[in-house]
């Protein structure tokens, strides 16, 4: 518990500090989740219920962030993985649920967009742990190429 909180305070603080410098401010909560759990030969869970990337919103006020998770999400589908459009699509495996996006909406619910994104582990064996450096390398470049969206989004420019 004591770890927590410090966690928790600090990141108040360091939030704080950037919503005094900046305004406004968006929180990438990233994260990636297994979807070969019945083991190393089975079928990856299906696709409709398993997309390579889930964005999920469930803890922010979805209308006053439209703009922002919808440059966010257009963004990132704009990609291809392995010569295929990359499947982003928002709540289907996971919605944002984690204390750390509704710990940000709760205590910045005007100025701070904490948006949850799930990675699908298509840039690893997730039974060995091998990574695939090339897809790491995509998806970070996928995530990065979100940086400038993000901005203008904020700065009601899109």
């Amino acid at each position: 518990v004591a770890f927590h909180d410090a966690f928790y305070g600090e990141l108040k603080r360091v939030l704080s500090d950037v919503e005094k410098r900046y305004g406004k401010f968006v929180l990438v909560d990233v994260h990636s989740y297994n979807h070969r759990r019945e083991g190393p030969k089975a079928a990856a869970a299906p696709q409709d219920v398993a997309p390579d990337i889930n964005i999920g919103t469930f803890s922010m006020d979805r209308t006053r962030w439209a703009p922002v998770v919808d440059a966010f999400l257009e963004t990132l589908r704009g990609h291809r993985f392995h010569g295929d459009p990359i499947d982003v699509r928002e709540n289907v495996s996971f919605q944002g649920k984690g204390e750390q996006t509704r710990f940000v909406h709760a205590n910045f619910p005007e100025t701070g967009c904490a948006i949850a994104v799930e990675f699908k582990k298509i840039f690893m064996d997730e039974w060995s742990g091998e990574p695939d450096w090339a897809a790491i390398e995509r998806l970070r470049a996928m995530l990065a190429s979100t940086v400038p969206v993000l901005e203008a989004a904020l700065r009601g420019k899109t």
